[in-house]
């Protein structure tokens, strides 16, 4: 079953997705990103965004992955609630869906400044599904 979730660091904060596939633990750990900002629930998924990556593993994959969100919610003013992502090899195509920040309605606590290589793992775990962590600095 997917899912995302927060873990404590020192300075900043852990995002951890969770999934069956590869891709689906990458989707997890953009929605945790979102939620280090504001409440994903809130967030309606009416702007698509495409975002393609390409790294030599999935450590860094998903640094880029993450960082190219990040850069996209400074450079567009969004916040995004609904991700696809699909992986071949080294090569990510994602699709993130959101709308433009609202301060009122979403009340964002931190401005994430991007994903960093601290605690940076892409894993299977022992029951079979694929995990992707690391800390954003905010």
């Amino acid at each position: 079953m997917p899912a995302w979730e927060h873990f404590h660091h020192v300075a900043d904060i852990g995002v951890h997705g969770r999934g069956a596939t590869l891709g689906e633990s990458f989707e997890q750990a953009a929605l945790a990103l979102t939620a280090v900002i504001t409440d994903p629930a809130g967030v309606r998924p009416e702007t698509l965004v495409e975002i393609d990556c390409e790294a030599p593993d999935a450590e860094l994959l998903l640094v880029d992955w993450l960082n190219a969100l990040v850069y996209e919610m400074a450079t567009r003013g969004l916040l995004f609630s609904r991700f696809e992502v699909r992986i071949d090899g080294g090569t990510l195509h994602g699709r993130a869906w959101g709308e433009a920040v609202d301060r009122g309605r979403h009340q964002p606590t931190v401005e994430v400044k991007g994903a960093t290589y601290t605690e940076l793992r892409v894993y299977r775990d022992a029951d079979g599904d694929w995990n992707a962590r690391c800390v954003v600095d905010v």
